[in-house]
């Protein structure tokens, strides 16, 4: 594995071990090499495998034993969803077996709404770079995503945005080269909606059933948002089952 300098070594260690629990490498309820092996593998010290290990087990991936191990959480097949992942879209659609793609329904360069000039820190009337998207599932559509982006944030006009990319290569891509402006956390609001005829249409959805409507707002290191999305899942088909770890 090659460290990359821009991220802190930590967080390249938890999101390599965090693939290969994905991808099955470390089977559910395996136990994982120690904090030595670990540490000569990566290049790294004890402390950064250590404090990826943390950053894991906060995650509920992995349960760590004292004096035994760190093993992978035995119920994490069950499990298609971390709090941490609820952003990923592709990995969801993944998570449940299903091939995942992303089609652009519509892009523009438009002033923000209320409600992402509010999420995203704005002055009123401020461009962003708003990006309807739908997710889909084996080719049947789940997810439709409203997005905004400010265009002050972006290296690249905003024509050049490739919006069928997933958000984090989206991020590294076109967001100006400052180490802050990676997305750090996120914050959710979930409920169910009735969704609006526009919103079924372009889900090709005719059901009359509510929809989960998932407002998210992205923060980069510096606590600053630096992408709003506002999200209807087909619930009965993207489910989503979420763990969370208690220190």
């Amino acid at each position: 594995m090659v460290i990359e300098r821009r991220r802190s070594i930590s967080s390249q260690v938890s999101s390599a071990l965090s693939e290969r629990i994905r991808t099955q490498e470390y089977a559910s309820g395996s136990r994982l090499p120690s904090e030595s092996e670990l540490a000569s593998e990566f290049g790294v010290s004890r402390a950064t495998v250590r404090s990826a290990l943390s950053r894991l087990a906060s995650e509920g991936l992995v349960i760590r034993r004292q004096g035994d191990g760190t093993y992978v959480n035995a119920h994490i097949d069950h499990i298609p969803t971390r709090m941490g992942g609820m952003w990923n879209f592709i990995r969801l659609i993944e998570n449940i077996g299903r091939v995942p793609s992303i089609h652009l329904l519509d892009k523009q360069v438009r002033p923000a709404s209320p409600v992402e000039a509010k999420a995203l820190d704005l002055e009123a009337g401020t461009s962003v770079l708003s990006m309807a998207r739908r997710f889909c599932a084996d080719g049947v559509p789940v997810i439709l995503a409203q997005s905004a982006v400010p265009l002050e944030l972006l290296r690249v006009p905003a024509e050049e945005c490739n919006g069928e990319l997933p958000l984090g290569d989206f991020v590294s891509l076109y967001y100006k080269q400052d180490i802050n402006h990676l997305i750090t956390y996120a914050i959710f609001d979930i409920q169910a909606e009735m969704p609006e005829a526009e919103i079924r249409r372009r889900l090709e959805f005719d059901s009359t059933e509510p929809l989960l409507r998932l407002e998210q707002t992205f923060y980069d290191k510096a606590n600053q948002p630096v992408f709003y999305s506002l999200s209807h899942l087909r619930d009965r088909l993207v489910r989503l089952r979420l763990v969370q770890a208690w220190e």
